[in-house]
């Protein structure tokens, strides 16, 4: 269905305002509607999913599919009314997915699991781990899935950076993107998770 979604969406660099912890658990309890809501519902089996430019034959990480999910919960995603996240948007990428990926995408931008370097100033020093565990408890993610998140991470921004490679090559609004900064981004937060997961992990464990 097609149809007019009033409210606000936020513009990069995000304002401060778009970053508090109320706006996180809002999206996390956003998040947690729209999972349920999709819990149990079966795809035709003609279903065609949309992948990214010159992406078709890179590996999902997410094929252990419970549910069909958004999986592209970036900012310029999410409707905002009266301060905080009321509406999601632009489902072009959705497909079988992960409640656990559907996190992971939504925290790598709104966390988010990113460089100091990369992240809207405000958040530059973040605790990151605090961020992560205010989304968890909002959503009510189960041990098992506090468990799973930050090694799927790791997977997905991995191959956040090999789409996004793929993509440059095959078309010229990607390879803006990557030009522009992409290219330098996606190194750094690999290399961030890498180094930073265990506190995420052990703060996430220590709420359980």
């Amino acid at each position: 269905m097609l149809s007019f979604v009033p409210g606000n969406v936020p513009r990069e660099p995000l304002p401060p305002e778009a970053m508090g912890e109320d706006v996180l658990a809002a999206l996390a309890r956003l998040i947690r509607r729209l999972h349920d809501a999709a819990q149990g519902w079966t795809p035709p089996d003609d279903a065609v999913w949309a992948t990214l430019p010159g992406t078709q034959n890179i590996p999902l990480v997410d094929t252990d599919a419970d549910l069909v999910g958004h999986r592209d919960l970036c900012p310029g995603n999410v409707v905002f009314r009266d301060g905080l996240p009321a509406a999601l948007i632009d489902f072009d990428l959705a497909r079988p997915t992960t409640r656990v990926y559907d996190i992971a995408n939504a925290l790598y931008w709104w966390a988010p699991l990113l460089h100091p370097e990369d992240r809207t100033p405000v958040l530059a020093q973040a605790d990151i781990p605090h961020r992560v565990a205010i989304f968890a408890d909002a959503y009510g993610m189960s041990g098992q899935q506090r468990r799973d998140l930050v090694p799927l991470a790791r997977r997905m921004i991995h191959r956040f950076h090999l789409t996004s490679s793929a993509a440059a090559q095959a078309d010229p609004v990607f390879r803006r993107l990557w030009d522009q900064g992409v290219k330098d981004r996606m190194p750094r937060a690999e290399a961030w998770i890498t180094q930073e997961g265990t506190a995420i992990a052990a703060r996430l464990r220590s709420q359980q």
